[in-house]
């Protein structure tokens, strides 16, 4: 089944993955794609205990998870493969890693700079260009954050 979400979440492994999403995929998987929390113990541990007890949880440094993304795309494993921002998800697709694939946005939330595009999502104009890159390179980036929700495509996320 291979890669079953590709999800830009600040909050990374929560609820809303692991029971809205995860009720709905089935994952078996969870590969968290964070430079600098690759090499912090106890925040993996801290994000673990909000996993499922019998999902494997992953944590990859960029460059680590771009020479497994093939793998993983064409394995048997149900796999949801989170980033914490849009800047290591586009480093992640660099050269059409991520060509034909879906990035849902579920969870950017508000700080300086960033204005309200839905209730779950704040953009800034660095997160904006991001994504037209993201699709620029062939994937689509859509914004949702349960599965039964509404889909928000490109058009709306980048006025």
């Amino acid at each position: 089944m291979g890669i079953v979400l590709y999800r830009v979440d600040e909050r990374l492994i929560h609820g809303q993955v692991t029971v809205g999403w995860g009720h709905f995929l089935q994952p078996r998987h969870y590969l968290v794609v964070d430079d600098e929390l690759s090499d912090s113990e106890w925040e993996k541990e801290l994000l673990r205990l909000g996993a499922p007890m019998d999902a494997e949880v992953e944590f990859l440094a960029v460059e680590e998870a771009r020479q497994r993304v093939g793998t993983l795309q064409g394995g048997e494993d149900r796999v949801v493969l989170l980033t914490r921002d849009l800047d290591h998800m586009l480093r992640l697709s660099r050269g059409g890693m991520l060509s034909g694939e879906e990035i849902n946005l579920g969870g950017i939330h508000h700080r300086a700079g960033r204005t309200e595009v839905l209730p779950y999502l704040f953009l800034d104009d660095e997160d904006r260009a991001r994504i037209r890159t993201l699709e620029e390179e062939g994937a689509t980036v859509s914004a949702q954050d349960l599965p039964r929700a509404p889909k928000a495509l490109l058009g709306r996320l980048l006025k």
